[in-house]
């Protein structure tokens, strides 16, 4: 198993993402699915360095037998690196934060049940982060609650701003660099949760069609925010 700085490291495989913020969702007549074509992507998030350790082989997920990357579970970030908000005024959001994992009875991302909720990948950089992706996943909707926190997070344009809060208060602002858009069985996990390369925070939600069949999206949404120069 490989780590980083002597801790074990996980990653969610592609099983995460085709449960993550998908199941049940838009199944009755009073639910909006999302659009079937939103506006085109843009920007590049920024790149991780090609020093960058590659990904191991991992413990199968059971949803959909792609593993997680580095198998076991290893301890959470320390509590000062749990960010508890994120605001977006472009999208009226003003949401809390959760630390989750992976859920152990289905290998996938742990979204908190809520869609008026998000939640903060807590293997992966934290608030205070100086280096890699800060990620943050949350429901585009659902079929008992209606619209979720991220519902509008495909209509971001470049240069959107967004604050993400600290455990103590402190307040990181970040801006839009990219919007983009993937088939869940070709969403680049490793980009998305790299730990290297300029700090920035990861929004992911679902996208694109609904498939009542299957009652999953099949899309991923997905927007980079860098930094907001001072």
């Amino acid at each position: 198993m490989s780590s980083l700085g002597g801790t074990p490291r996980t990653r969610p495989g592609r099983a995460l993402l085709l449960v993550l913020l998908g199941v049940t969702l838009a199944v009755t007549s009073g639910v909006v699915a999302c659009q079937s074509a939103p506006a085109a992507d843009f920007g590049t998030p920024p790149a991780s360095s090609a020093s960058a350790p590659g990904p191991t082989v991992g413990v199968p997920g059971p949803t959909a037998g792609v593993p997680i990357q580095d198998g076991a579970l290893p301890r959470g970030s320390a509590a000062d690196e749990a960010p508890t908000r994120l605001r977006i005024p472009a999208l009226d959001l003003d949401a809390t934060v959760d630390a989750v994992g992976i859920d152990p009875a289905t290998g996938d991302f742990a979204v908190p049940p809520s869609v008026d909720q998000v939640g903060w990948y807590r293997y992966g950089p934290g608030f205070a982060a100086d280096a890699g992706s800060i990620v943050i996943a949350g429901h585009v909707d659902s079929a008992a609650e209606g619209k979720g926190a991220f519902f509008r997070l495909g209509a971001l344009e470049a240069g959107d701003a967004m604050t993400l809060t600290g455990p103590d208060g402190q307040v990181r602002a970040f801006e839009v660099v990219a919007r983009e858009r993937y088939r869940k069985v070709a969403i680049p996990l490793d980009k998305y949760f790299a730990r290297d390369g300029a700090v920035r925070l990861t929004l992911i939600t679902c996208g694109g069609p609904f498939d009542p069949k299957t009652r999953h999206y099949r899309d991923n949404v997905v927007v980079t925010a860098a930094v907001r120069p001072a």
